[in-house]
């Protein structure tokens, strides 16, 4: 008998093989913005299944290294990176990741442009995203609250298409007494001439080889540090490119994210730069962490496509009990969940991108402001939660080759479970979303347009699907008298899920207005599984 070797799975253009995202743009898009925007997606998802992967598996081989002294015993602290990582670096320039947004050629619509190009870039990038994430809400920062020579110099780096040229940027907020909860932030910032400089060490900082980072810490008068936090921006390198002011303790060791360079560091008066009022630093970093958040939920939604992509590939491939796992009904039962999943995840982050969109072009009216500071901590705590669950299955699909690391897929699931740490963990988020709804009258806005959203729903075939929802969204005002905090999981989960339900119906009534039907069957499955009684 001659010996079998099973054919793992491929991946082909990603824009390609994508007809959910390409459809849902189409129909957010006005037509001569969609026509304009698809060639360079078409483009760019070749790239994402071609030569980034290579990349990415580059930059996974060889992970950051940190050198703390030369061979004569200077302190350098250098962090050396992959090839690969580099070069992913390259593409996130050329491919406009962060630019796209603030050249803004498509008015409103330039921010579904650019986390289209997310979309494509995250899954491909060995989580290259995240200085990406951390560069476009430093740009947004210094947009709306930078100094004129931030302006002239800093921001045209971090928009930059030019690889040369491009700058990424840091974040440091984490320290040892505190992640989330920043009014334990220890750094303190002394006024020496008319410059300000940090003393305080940060416990966990990404892409730590970025040119800049903002910083929060307190600002100390009369040696006594003041009780409010202030932000402050930091440039890593002097003009000769020695560290300005910092050390780098060592390189952290993590489940995932493997090939990004996070590190642990001891500012020892690094020069840095007041950025808005003194003692505002938290409601101006706010800026940041809303755009850095719905990038996460980007990565989340585009992690799940990729790790469905691979299963349903392989499950035309992979033979067992005589068919291919796809002709197996209860596999393709799980594979269609799944999608069901992909699918309300990235119709969420959409939305998301379109009322940003708005907001930063000053197209949006209040209510669609207050709506996307309400949808931001939703729908990032929700997408993380289900990429991990959703690469989890995926895993599964796999078999035991799915656990096994040369086959690439076990990274899946290790870099998903970082998103739902990152930019604030489920617990985290519930609680902010619990603010955000009970602030300028958020919940009975949100409740509003979800009504109105299903009033549209007309189909004749949509109906029993639109009372299934209603249902669920009249519960759910309930859940808000008692003990919130407490249930402040079950809350959020359960306005992600009708907020999946509504976007997905939406979605559904225009495909089978273009003679689509067999789309119902995702929001059926979504229903099934993810509209629960409260």
């Amino acid at each position: 008998m001659k010996a079998f070797f099973q054919q793992g799975p491929e991946l082909a253009n990603t824009w390609n093989t994508d007809p959910f995202l390409q459809a849902a743009l189409q129909r957010l898009l006005p037509v001569h913005v969609f026509d304009a925007v698809a060639p360079g997606l078409e483009y760019f998802g070749e790239r994402a299944a071609g030569e980034m992967l290579d990349y990415a598996a580059d930059a996974e081989r060889h992970p950051p290294e940190h050198i703390p002294y030369d061979p004569w015993g200077r302190r350098i602290d250098d962090i050396r990176v992959a090839d690969g990582w580099k070069q992913l670096h390259r593409v996130a320039a050329e491919e406009g990741i962060v630019a796209t947004a603030y050249e803004r050629e498509h008015g409103e619509h330039s921010r579904l442009h650019q986390f289209a190009r997310l979309y494509l870039y995250h899954p491909s990038s060995a989580i290259c995203s995240c200085p990406m994430a951390m560069t476009d809400g430093a740009a947004r920062v210094i947009e709306l609250h930078g100094s004129e020579t931030m302006r002239a110099n800093a921001f045209r780096h971090l928009i930059s298409r030019d690889p040369e040229m491009f700058w990424t940027s840091g974040q440091w907020m984490t320290e040892r007494a505190g992640g989330s909860d920043v009014s334990r932030t220890e750094t303190i910032a002394r006024k020496q001439d008319d410059a300000y400089r940090l003393f305080g060490t940060k416990w966990f900082t990404s892409a730590t080889t970025s040119q800049m980072a903002f910083t929060l810490a307190r600002i100390e008068e009369k040696n006594e540090a003041s009780s409010q936090l202030s932000l402050f921006y930091v440039e890593q390198r002097d003009e000769n490119g020695e560290l300005n002011g910092i050390r780098v303790n060592r390189l952290k060791d993590k489940l995932g994210t493997r090939a990004l360079p996070t590190a642990e560091l001891t500012l020892d008066g690094a020069p840095a730069i007041l950025v808005g009022e003194p003692g505002k630093g938290v409601r101006t970093i706010a800026t940041l962490l809303n755009i850095t958040r719905l990038y996460n939920a980007c990565s989340s939604a585009s992690q799940m496509r990729r790790a469905l992509m691979l299963a349903t590939d392989y499950a035309q491939k992979r033979i067992a009990f005589g068919k291919p796992l796809s002709e197996h009904p209860l596999h393709a039962e799980t594979l269609a969940a799944l999608e069901a999943e992909v699918q309300g995840a990235t119709l969420m982050v959409l939305h998301a991108a379109a009322l940003l969109g708005k907001e930063e072009t000053d197209t949006a009216n209040d209510t669609e402001r207050k709506l996307l500071r309400l949808l931001t901590p939703m729908i990032k705590l929700y997408t993380a939660k289900q990429a991990v669950a959703v690469c989890s299955e995926v895993l599964e699909c796999f078999g035991g080759a799915g656990y096994i690391e040369d086959t690439g897929l076990p990274a899946l699931l290790r870099d998903a479970q970082v998103l739902s740490i990152w930019e604030g963990t489920t617990n985290v988020l519930a609680l902010d979303l619990l603010r955000a709804a009970t602030k300028d009258e958020s919940l009975p806005l949100w409740l509003n347009d979800m009504h109105v959203r299903l009033s549209n729903i007309g189909h004749p075939e949509l109906a029993a699907a639109r009372e299934t929802i209603d249902a669920r969204l009249a519960e759910l005002p309930a859940l808000l008298f008692g003990d919130t905090e407490r249930h402040a999981r079950r809350i959020a989960f359960a306005a992600a899920r009708i907020l999946g339900a509504v976007l997905l119906a939406e979605h559904v009534q225009w495909e089978m207005a273009r003679g689509n039907h067999s789309t119902r069957t995702w929001l059926d499955h979504w229903l099934r599984g993810k509209v629960l009684p409260a």
